[in-house]
């Protein structure tokens, strides 16, 4: 899952939401510094994260890509949930992605003195070129994947994997519409009813 999942799963405590947006930024037992929630939202994310990547349904997305694209297909299909996310939002959710973005950038900006540096340089780009929106649209999608791969210690021609999604498109989407709400069942514990 990228940012948008993450996002979304967090609900609407914000203090989750921090946490899930910081998470990889912060390490080992670092969470430990931060509020309570915060570090919740931490151990959200790591824990969206475990479950995906040892989850059948999102393993075989990985493998459909990896032999192109090696150990950066993890990051790839976390990019299509998102891409998936985005394209079929109204049905994951009684907001317009619209208004969960602005409401979303607008509780990061709020927290910012909780974030490291590196997630406040993210929330400066993601903010400005609206990453959550532009996730909608496979030129969005496409622009996203090009710009990670050029921040990457060895590059790799990941936009090209949009490429895979258009040729596979009702594999990949099949694989998120059958593994999504397991990670929705999966992140409730963490949810303040």
């Amino acid at each position: 899952m990228n940012f948008l999942a993450h996002l979304y799963l967090a609900g609407k405590e914000e203090e989750l939401i921090i946490g899930n947006f910081i998470a990889d930024s912060v390490k080992g037992n670092k969470f430990n510094d931060y509020p309570k929630r915060i570090a919740d939202g931490i151990l959200m994310h790591r824990s969206i994260d475990f479950f995906s990547d040892t989850h059948a349904v999102y393993r075989q997305s990985i493998h459909r890509l990896a032999p192109t694209y090696g150990k950066f297909s993890g990051v790839i299909t976390d990019m299509f949930y998102d891409h998936f996310l985005a394209r079929y939002w109204n049905d994951y959710s009684d907001i317009s992605l619209e208004q969960f973005s602005e409401d979303v950038y607008t509780i990061l900006r709020a927290y910012q003195a909780h974030m490291p540096e590196k997630s406040k340089v993210i929330l400066t780009y993601m903010s400005k070129y609206n990453w959550l929106l532009s996730y909608a649209k496979i030129e969005g999608l496409r622009r996203a994947l090009k710009g990670l791969s050029e921040r990457m210690k060895y590059y790799s021609p990941m936009d090209e994997a949009v490429n895979d999604l258009e040729k596979n498109f009702d594999l990949y989407k099949n694989d998120f519409l059958e593994f999504f709400p397991l990670i929705q069942k999966h992140v409730e514990g963490f949810k303040i009813n």
